[in-house]
């Protein structure tokens, strides 16, 4: 079941993990139903991403009609460096695929943003092409129509893509009971 790889896709990883928040931004989100899961669900990755040194890539569409990433998440990053961008794909944006965190090796990429069917589904498919492993966080994607999420989350799982939850994808990055990070992250989702 695991196919070729003998299921190693579907390990998440602290040292080779890599954040990705696509295209939260005020003028997007305000239209989605889901606004509020989704960005609570981000800023739980977020932190944890701080907690365990997993470095985060930020994306704004167009900014200047779009506006900025949402505060809630904003406040949540160590520092506000989004990379601008007009393909829908990130990694047609050339400073995407140059940002340091993405860096030489293998990187799982944890994947989050707006909206689903589109930058997020065109992103996946950009970074599965050019070989990282992508875990979509089904609870922290979101488009205006659920028809389209539930298109766009099959159609990511079908091109190889591993779909996930942010509770399954906190406690892989975790992978122990006991330590300060764990109890710091089980606060934040109880």
């Amino acid at each position: 079941m695991g196919g070729t790889d003998g299921g190693k896709k579907f390990l998440l990883r602290r040292d080779s993990a890599v954040l990705l928040i696509v295209d939260i931004q005020e003028k997007l989100a305000a239209i989605m139903e889901e606004r509020r899961k989704v960005a609570a669900n981000c800023v739980h990755l977020v932190e944890a991403a701080k907690l365990l040194s997993i470095p985060v890539v930020l994306t704004e569409q167009y900014s200047k009609g779009l506006g900025p990433t949402i505060p809630e998440i904003k406040t949540a990053l160590h520092s506000y460096e989004p990379i601008e961008k007009m393909t829908f794909d990130c990694c047609g944006e050339p400073s995407f695929l140059a940002a340091e965190a993405l860096g030489k090796g293998e990187k799982t990429v944890v994947l989050a943003g707006m909206e689903t069917h589109i930058c997020v589904l065109q992103t996946c498919l950009g970074l599965l092409d050019r070989g990282f492993k992508v875990h979509v966080i089904s609870d922290a994607v979101c488009s205006r129509a659920k028809e389209n999420y539930f298109t766009a989350l099959e159609f990511m799982r079908d091109a190889g893509a591993v779909v996930s939850c942010t509770e399954t994808a906190l406690f892989q990055l975790l992978e122990r009971v006991g330590t300060q990070e764990f109890r710091a992250v089980s606060r934040r989702i109880k």
